[in-house]
């Protein structure tokens, strides 16, 4: 029997089975290979009481004792996203072939160190896509403009680690690459990439969609123990010259961690 088995960075194994729950002297055991679950990456044991998030269809559960949850039915691709005290947040873009069979998601303990940013997903663009962008139907919220940007404090030994910027989930890329990859369906255009800034200087781009995105930020860009900035830019539409149309992206779960 394969499984499906999803830690903070990766998609490993997929599995299924025939029935949900078995009976047994007239009660009923759950069949924990057929449900969806939460569990210590770690320690593989169940996680309760954790949120579990569909954004785009306003839904959410929590896992039992057992860390099992129902999502119902997926269609499309939608951000799913993990809450739980004690651990850092976790987000995964799934439709309605992985919804459709057992998912096992494994979070990792946070860091004392570790800064959440944001932890629900915010839209960047200007509300001005084409339906065969990447996400379009997944889109749920209206643009609060091309930029992002939000302070936070780090640490006195921020410097002693190495921190890294984690995008949880991002859907919206419409990038050369991004089309050559067949994340979308536009055939006569494309945009700039997403552009990261931290504390006023760039430090990445982002060509692709997807989940779990780590940037390591440069350690002499750090402001140990005082205010440090993130700013995220929507790329722009570079086959339009007439007026700028910015790239409309959602991003969820934003956070520095420190390893």
């Amino acid at each position: 029997m394969k499984k499906i088995f999803i830690t903070a960075l990766f998609l490993i194994l997929i599995s299924f089975q025939a029935q949900a729950a078995t009976v047994s002297g007239g009660v009923s055991k759950i069949d924990l290979n057929n449900a969806n679950r939460v569990v210590d990456s770690a320690t593989n044991t169940p996680v309760g009481n954790a949120k579990v998030s569909l954004p785009k269809y306003n839904y959410s559960t929590y896992t039992d004792e057992y860390g099992t949850f129902n999502i119902g039915k997926v269609n499309g691709p939608t951000i799913m996203s993990v809450e739980k005290e004690g651990y850092r947040p976790f987000s995964l873009t799934i439709n309605d072939t992985i919804a459709a069979k057992p998912m096992v998601l494994g979070i990792q303990k946070s860091n004392i160190a570790d800064v959440i940013i944001a932890s629900d997903v915010f839209h960047l663009g200007d509300d001005n896509y084409s339906e065969h962008s990447s996400g379009a139907d997944t889109f749920r919220l209206r643009s609060t403009g091309p930029y992002f940007t939000k302070t936070f404090t780090l640490g006195p030994d921020a410097k002693l680690s190495k921190n890294y910027l984690v995008i949880g989930s991002i859907i919206g890329v419409d990038t050369l690459m991004a089309r050559s990859m067949g994340q979308n369906k536009i055939v006569n255009s494309y945009a700039s990439p997403p552009e990261i800034y931290f504390n006023g200087a760039k430090i990445a781009e982002i060509q692709l969609n997807g989940d779990n995105q780590k940037i390591k930020i440069p350690g002499r860009l750090i402001r140990p123990g005082g205010v440090n900035e993130v700013t995220i830019k929507a790329g722009r539409n570079l086959m339009q010259k007439a007026y700028v149309d910015y790239d409309d992206i959602e991003i969820a779960n934003l956070s520095i961690m420190s390893e």
